[in-house]
C-alpha cells in the first residue's frame, strides 16, 4: 500500500506479490471505469492468452465531466506541457464561441477549447474543451492524439460544417 491507501503494482498491474494482481479505483490511477475495464481485458489477455506484453498505457485517458455543459480533457495541460518541453517549445491555440446549435435561440452557451501542442512539428499533446458535444468530439480526438497527430494534421483536415468539431481543424 502507498502513503494513500492504494495498492502499489507495476504497468503490468502485478502488486509485490507473486500472482496477486489489482486493477481500477483500488491502485489509485485514472479513477474511470472505462479504465478499470480496459487494464481488466489486458490483465486478462496477459493471463490467459499468452499475450506477455499485453499492458494499459495511462498516457492520454479522455476524461469527461458529465456536467451542463459537458467539459472535457485528453492528455497534457499546458502547465504540464511546459514542464515537460519548455514554454518556448509549446504552443496554444484556443477559442471561445457560441455553437451554431444556439444561433437562433435566446441562450448563448459558450463553448471553450484550448488545443496544446509542443515541440517544431507542433505535436498535440493536449485537448481541453467545454460546451454541448464536448464529450462525444473528445473520443476521436484522443485517438489522434494518441496516434502523434500533428497541429499541420488538424489543419489538414476538412471541417464538418456546421459543428462545434470544426473549430479545431480551423483554429489558427
Amino acid at each position: 500500500m502507498d502513503a494513500k491507501g492504494h495498492v502499489v503494482v507495476d504497468e503490468y498491474q502485478n502488486t509485490t506479490r507473486r500472482g496477486v494482481y489489482a486493477i481500477g479505483d483500488v491502485c489509485g490511477r485514472a479513477l474511470l471505469t472505462p479504465v478499470a475495464i480496459a487494464a481488466g481485458r489486458k490483465l486478462a489477455h496477459r493471463l490467459f492468452e499468452g499475450k506477455q506484453d499485453s499492458r494499459l498505457d495511462y498516457h492520454c485517458i479522455p476524461t469527461v465531466v458529465f456536467s451542463h455543459p459537458p467539459i472535457g480533457t485528453v492528455g497534457l495541460t499546458e502547465d504540464e506541457a511546459v514542464a515537460a518541453y519548455g514554454r518556448e517549445n509549446v504552443k496554444i491555440y484556443s477559442t471561445s464561441f457560441n455553437p451554431l446549435y444556439h444561433a437562433v435561440t435566446q441562450r448563448k452557451v459558450k463553448c471553450v477549447m484550448k488545443l496544446v501542442c509542443a515541440g517544431k512539428e507542433e505535436k498535440v499533446v493536449g485537448l481541453h474543451m467545454q460546451g454541448m458535444g464536448c464529450d462525444e468530439i473528445l473520443q476521436g480526438f484522443a485517438v489522434a492524439i494518441k496516434m502523434g497527430a500533428t497541429k499541420a494534421d488538424l489543419d489538414n483536415t476538412v471541417a464538418i460544417h456546421p459543428t462545434s468539431a470544426e473549430e479545431l481543424v480551423t483554429l489558427r
